[in-house]
């Protein structure tokens, strides 16, 4: 009995690094369902689509995460995420986690730039000066994120009736005037780091 259970044991370990082969696989695979709106290897060219790649893990599980529970509204994550595990959804946020952040910094008029400055104090203590500097791992980078999906975010935790999780950022993001919107996502987006 113990023979038989030292084999088994034996076994179990030599098949792991082949397990951890396939799981690797097989995250790859999701991984590249991901570049259909998010571009390949998760940097966009669509500016309502974010670039993951290069996102905190931390911040790519959280979300996803609340997209599956229902905690955070999107139309199409929520759809497409609960099919996915939270073995897959840890394998996803750490594959695209891995991957290097590309900024696609876009063009700002002189104003907007110096207005954008004042008009995204607030977004300091969190994303940083130029929204490149994250506080926290928790925290997505805005530096060259494309401006018009940053507008259609802000403008979800602006919408009292739409379903956001972070208190501090829908507390920021309705302090803004609505004409700020606009100038504080393209700041953000114009930046390279």
């Amino acid at each position: 009995m113990v023979k038989k259970a030292r084999i088994a044991l034996a076994a179990l370990y030599l098949a792991l690094p082949g397990a951890a082969a396939l799981a690797a696989d097989n995250i790859e695979g999701l991984a590249r369902t991901c570049n259909n709106c998010h571009g390949t290897g998760g940097v966009s060219v669509g500016q309502s689509m974010p670039s993951i790649a290069g996102l905190s893990e931390s911040y790519l599980k959280n979300i996803m995460m609340e997209w599956k529970t229902g905690a955070r509204a999107s139309a199409n994550m929520t759809r497409l995420i609960k099919g996915y595990t939270d073995d897959e959804i840890a394998g996803l946020a750490a594959y695209f986690g891995k991957q290097k952040w590309t900024p696609q910094p876009q063009k700002a008029s002189a104003e907007v730039l110096a207005k954008g400055k004042d008009v995204t104090e607030r977004c300091e203590t969190c994303h940083g000066a130029t929204g490149g500097q994250p506080d926290d791992k928790d925290t997505p980078m805005l530096a060259g994120q494309w401006a018009k999906y940053l507008e259609l975010e802000l403008m979800k935790y602006r919408d009292e009736g739409f379903q956001m999780v972070h208190k501090k950022m829908t507390k920021n993001a309705r302090k803004l005037e609505e004409g700020d919107v606009k100038t504080a996502t393209e700041y953000f987006g114009a930046q390279s780091k």
